[in-house]
């Protein structure tokens, strides 16, 4: 391929609305163009990239004995009310109608989709396990479509959906493409972690994420020194407490006329601060018990964690209680807050820390005041419930034995373990063994296509542009022709050169537009191809080529032999 036939086109300025590095760069390769918020059309070269990716994401599926199909982007109503996610999945999921009113959704995700399509066509355990998957265009209403590709509103996903009789063998899948998805982000060169995480809107059993660590990255991510324990931050745990301590002091009323926080109070008494107790105060709505007032506990060095919380019995969908609410079941405010002393009776849950902690200080329900030397079963009852409901902090003791390490991460992939949550609400069924109708369970395995592009771009690129992991780059090798249009035998070298590298399967490109080698180089390296390789009227006189790697820190001088060893190893 020529670069003069070639749709090329890339600047020198920052974009002035680009934030991540990722953005930047892909628009000054001229990678992506912006059509609205959210929406961007790939470019020639950006398109390249993709293809790159979706060659190896489909290899990979394929090997694990996936089955690749397409279904619509747009989906009726009737099916997503189906699975009960119409209204549950939120402003995130895109409504239209037809001319004939009838509504419809642009696809964020197909489970019902591929449900509807298996209960047409599968009837019987013979028939399973299969995995059917697709590398389609999804669309989220994001509220704030930001980062070009990272988080747009339309983007490029491979999804695939498994179908079993038994529970063990979706385990036995969800393991077979843990695996590939392993192979597929190694072979894309990049660096990650596969990590525990909350299954959120799609539900099921299990679930872990793939993220490729990067600073800019919105996810923090905890693992463990100690072993390949890693989990995103609404699934990290630390290590269980030690026994609660036995009491050691007196309950008292301090004053803490303006001290509202628990650093104020800890400094006021000079105490450390995890020896201080915060209190959150939420309303939570369940069948069970109706609405009522629950008062979380964490310590005060910790914060709580919203998804933790909300995994507690009855707390599914709470919010935060407001002052008069507050007022109404502890008479008191904000800042005072503490579980002893309430004017009505109130359910406290309590973080695992919080109940194994001794002598503490809590706020007193009055203002201007806390109490301190509190000790459970002596002072208060003890908690209504002891869950893990904070957040993990660096440094924690993690159950291995190791300490807990916090860095940042891309989400490029998830599998889940759905169960029988679709089929189930679809009611889709296939006959076992005996001719019993069953529901089959289910997993769900998606990956980021479009959005590795630009994670990749994150963890790999320097001061002169992208830097590509050499399975993910537009083209392997650049033939870069110095003054072509004014010297047949450079030219001729070149496209002969061009030719070889190809027939030995290296994928190259020949840079023949006859810009100035400064602007020419500049380009090769904004668009980050791995190696350049310069044919000069110089070079052709002594027998060599000009060589420089994208990584390298400088320009070598090599023979035929010599160059082809270099490209091929």
């Amino acid at each position: 391929m020529r670069l003069s036939q070639f749709h090329l086109r890339t600047t020198k300025e920052t974009p002035a609305d680009a934030e991540l590095v990722s953005h930047q760069l892909m628009l000054r390769a001229g990678m992506i163009r912006k059509l609205a918020a959210g929406l961007y059309t790939w470019s020639p070269l950006g398109l390249r990239v993709l293809r790159k990716v979706e060659t190896v994401v489909r290899e990979e599926m394929d090997r694990a004995g996936a089955i690749e199909m397409i279904m619509p982007t747009i989906q009726p109503r009737e099916l997503w009310e189906e699975s009960g996610r119409w209204e549950k999945f939120g402003d995130q999921l895109l409504k239209i109608k037809d001319r004939k009113e009838a509504e419809y959704c642009y696809s964020p995700t197909a489970e019902e989709a591929v449900t509807d399509f298996a209960r047409q066509e599968l009837n019987s355990y013979k028939q399973l396990p299969v995995n059917f998957y697709q590398i389609q265009t999804k669309f989220r209403d994001e509220i704030r479509p930001r980062f070009g590709v990272m988080r747009a509103r339309e983007f490029v996903m491979k999804d695939a959906y498994s179908f079993h009789l038994t529970d063990e063998d979706l385990v036995r899948e969800y393991h077979n493409m843990h695996a590939a998805y392993t192979r597929i982000f190694t072979r894309l060169g990049l660096d990650f972690r596969a990590v525990q995480a909350d299954s959120g809107a799609i539900g099921g059993d299990a679930s872990q994420e793939f993220q490729v660590l990067a600073d800019s990255g919105e996810d923090s991510i905890a693992f463990s020194t100690g072993s390949d324990y890693a989990a995103n931050m609404e699934k990290a745990q630390a290590a269980a407490p030690a026994p609660r301590p036995a009491a050691g002091e007196a309950m008292n009323k301090v004053a803490t006329p303006t001290q509202r926080t628990c650093e104020e109070v800890a400094a006021l008494l000079g105490i450390p601060l995890q020896r201080t107790v915060k209190s959150v105060a939420v309303m939570a709505d369940d069948a069970a018990s109706g609405q009522h007032f629950v008062l979380a506990l964490v310590r005060g060095d910790h914060a709580v964690n919203e998804v933790k919380l909300g995994k507690v019995p009855g707390l599914a969908g709470y919010r935060l209680a407001t002052e008069a609410e507050i007022r109404e079941h502890l008479g008191s405010e904000p800042g005072f807050l503490g579980p002893i002393d309430a004017k009505k009776a109130i359910r406290v849950v309590a973080d695992r820390d919080v109940a194994a902690m001794a002598d503490f200080v809590v706020g007193a329900n009055e203002v201007g005041f806390h109490i301190a030397g509190v000790n459970w079963g002596r002072d208060l009852p003890e908690p209504h419930d002891i869950a893990d409901i904070r957040n993990v902090v660096e440094g924690d003791k993690a159950a291995d034995g190791g300490e807990i390490r916090i860095v940042r991460g891309i989400e490029v992939g998830h599998v889940f373990q759905l169960g029988r949550k679709y089929s189930e609400a679809m009611q889709f069924t296939v006959l076992d063994e005996n001719g019993k109708a069953t529901a089959p369970t289910m997993g769900c395995y998606g990956i980021g296509v479009s959005r590795i592009v630009a994670a990749a771009i994150e963890q790999n690129h320097d001061a002169n542009g992208i830097v590509w992991p050499a399975p993910m780059a537009p083209w392997a090798v650049a033939v870069c022709v110095i003054n072509p249009k004014n010297d047949a035998a450079v030219n001729d070298a070149a496209q002969r050169l061009l030719a070889e590298l190809r027939g030995n399967g290296i994928d190259a490109v020949l840079d023949d537009r006859g810009l100035r080698p400064g602007a020419m180089f500049a380009d090769i390296e904004l668009i980050g191809i791995p190696h350049r390789v310069v044919v000069s009227e110089r070079g052709l006189a002594a027998g060599t080529f000009e060589y420089r790697a994208r990584r390298g820190a400088e320009a070598e001088n090599l023979g035929r032999e010599e160059l082809f060893a270099r490209l091929l190893s």
